[in-house]
């Protein structure tokens, strides 16, 4: 019987290019279960969410990644810290997003896993609880269990790849997870 691929886009919170965070949503990528097809976008050309701009049109870049996220099966944010917060990148490609159009909300109903990691000793806690704050109002559905805040991230990630074996462990062990919270959701 062939696998179900499942359709996610990935997006990373850091707008750097040798990001942590990259490097873990790139990891998760290359070894996510044969069900799950990962996608990574990036949000860094974004311009700042601003209605006038959107009664206009949304910008192009904001319609495709719209378009990949409603036509996609789930999502993954892995996400750094930024003053106990969300990153002010990520917020703004959320606001974006979550507008509507002729055709709804794009994260509405969409079952979303969320990770992050930080060179701080709390891992991301702080600005996971604020993006699951986000998630909620948008009317998406976190995976709640497992969870991946990997502290202290300039020592378990080098030249752009994650090498931490147990943060290796939990993110694949998430991914699998997100398998089935995908497949439960899909019924609701």
């Amino acid at each position: 019987m062939e696998d179900i691929k499942y359709k996610v886009i990935g997006i990373c919170g850091s707008l750097r290019e040798n990001s942590y965070n990259k490097a873990v949503l790139q990891f998760m990528a290359a070894n996510s279960p044969e069900t799950l097809d990962i996608q990574i976008e990036t949000i860094g050309k974004f311009p700042l969410f601003n209605e006038d701009i959107e009664k206009e049109n949304f910008p192009e870049n904001v319609k495709e990644l719209r378009e990949k996220i409603r036509k996609a099966d789930g999502l993954i944010i892995v996400t750094p810290e930024y003053n106990n917060s969300i990153p002010g990148g990520l917020k703004n490609a959320i606001d974006w997003i979550s507008r509507k159009d002729e055709e709804g909300y794009p994260f509405s109903k969409k079952p979303i896993m969320i990770a992050g990691a930080t060179t701080g000793l709390t891992g991301t806690s702080r600005s996971q609880k604020e993006l699951r704050a986000v998630l909620h109002n948008i009317n998406t559905f976190p995976m709640n269990k497992p969870e991946l805040f990997i502290s202290e991230a300039d020592k378990k990630v080098f030249n752009n790849k994650l090498v931490d074996e147990k943060a290796k462990e939990v993110a694949v062990k998430m991914l699998n997870s997100f398998v089935k919270w995908i497949e439960l959701i899909k019924k609701y």
